[in-house]
């Protein structure tokens, strides 16, 4: 919008040279109140684009007197959870695993790795099948307690069993005014806001970032916070380490929202703007 401003300012400039070319004060007055509308139109201040402002070496330090421990992250409804079973012996783990994926050699008595193995899928009561053990209700567990639970099922039936549990579908959603707005795996389940906008491009310069949305569901009810990338208090928030099916929401700013009125209703604007200057040009000229 800024340049469809600058190029009539010029069309208006080129005019007025040709009405009246020595006076040089009316042609400033066009060039700067025309400018000025572009600016104004289409500018984001220095102070909107820059983050965590201010921050010193006393601030860091208060900062991580209230910095919340990384949550680990805990089993819900409907999560997809890879499970492993090893041990010394491999043939004794076999059972204790789903079937792998077709790539895998059926005959092999080599425990698959991980990106091989099936998924669990918790059910709606918090349970998930598993082999020889039967039922397990996980939902609501943190991920270490998980596995905790299960080696404890296993006492008996295997020799020191090793459990590693990872969350399959674990990801975060971002968008808005964000440069690639989508939905992103969380490494080990566990991602902070930063890195989540990182994912995602970061924010556009249209991005509102003092008003940043986290959407979060909560064993099925909604929680809601605003957090403000501008300053050191975003450090402070229990919302700034994500948890997995978490939404960011970046709303534009008043730039954005400016630069996306009707092309229709500037246009009307300019030439308002253009018939007024062509009149004032007209009088000026008479009166030479």
């Amino acid at each position: 919008m800024s340049a469809i401003l600058l190029t009539f300012a010029s069309s208006i400039l080129s005019e007025v040279e040709s009405l009246i070319p020595a006076n040089m004060f009316f042609k400033r007055k066009v060039i700067y109140l025309l400018t000025l509308v572009a600016l104004m139109c289409s500018c984001v201040s220095r102070k909107q684009l820059a983050y965590f402002q201010p921050i010193t070496a006393e601030s860091a330090a208060e900062i991580n007197k209230y910095t919340h421990p990384q949550p680990e992250p805990r089993v819900k409804i409907n999560d997809a959870l890879i499970i492993m079973v090893t041990a010394l012996d491999l043939e004794a783990v076999l059972p204790y695993n789903l079937p792998t994926a077709p790539h895998t050699n059926p005959v092999s008595a080599e425990v698959p790795t991980m990106s091989s193995y099936q998924y669990y899928t918790v059910d709606g009561q918090g349970d998930i099948n598993f082999p020889i053990l039967g039922k397990l209700h996980v939902a609501g567990l943190a991920q270490s307690e998980v596995v905790n639970l299960i080696q404890e099922r296993l006492k008996g039936q295997l020799v020191d069993p090793i459990v590693t549990v990872r969350f399959l579908n674990a990801q975060v959603t971002v968008l808005g005014e964000v440069k690639n707005p989508g939905s992103y795996s969380l490494n080990n389940g566990r991602m902070t806001l930063l890195e989540a906008l990182g994912a995602a491009g970061d924010l556009t310069e249209y991005g509102k970032r003092d008003n940043v949305l986290i959407a979060r569901d909560n064993n099925g009810k909604m929680e809601f916070a605003r957090l403000d990338l501008t300053t050191d208090e975003v450090f402070k928030s229990p919302y700034f380490y994500l948890q997995q099916n978490d939404v960011v929401v970046v709303e534009p700013n008043s730039a954005r929202s400016t630069n996306n009125q009707s092309i229709s209703l500037w246009l009307s604007m300019i030439g308002t703007v253009s018939s007024a200057a062509t009149v004032i040009v007209s009088v000026l000229s008479a009166t030479k």
